[in-house]
């Protein structure tokens, strides 16, 4: 067998190789899916302050009368938007933390 023939077989067996494993599962690994929790209740047992979007800083809460009041966050907040968009419907009053304490 000469030399060009070896490096072809060689180059076409690392191709077949190659190939295989992408198609069998060898290729980039999968991230699993943010947990969806059933409840607040739930939520507030791995993160007491609810689950906040990146870059929330403060809990919006709406009083009686209309006006909106900033307040610190309270407890241990998890700040993830890929968690929170995973349990955006935990979220009642739409102000980026699902689940906070007010």
């Amino acid at each position: 067998m000469s030399t060009t023939t070896f490096a072809r077989t060689r180059v076409a067996f690392v191709a077949i190789a190659v190939a295989a494993g992408l198609t069998l599962g060898g290729g980039a690994p999968a991230f699993a899916a943010p947990k969806t929790y059933a409840n607040c209740t739930e939520v507030q047992k791995s993160w007491s302050g609810g689950i906040a979007k990146k870059g929330v800083t403060v809990n919006k809460v709406t009083k009686s009368n209309g006006t909106v009041e900033k307040r610190k966050l309270k407890g241990t907040v998890k700040t993830d938007t890929a968690l929170y968009n995973a349990n955006a419907k935990l979220d009642r009053d739409k102000d980026g933390i699902a689940c906070e304490k007010s």
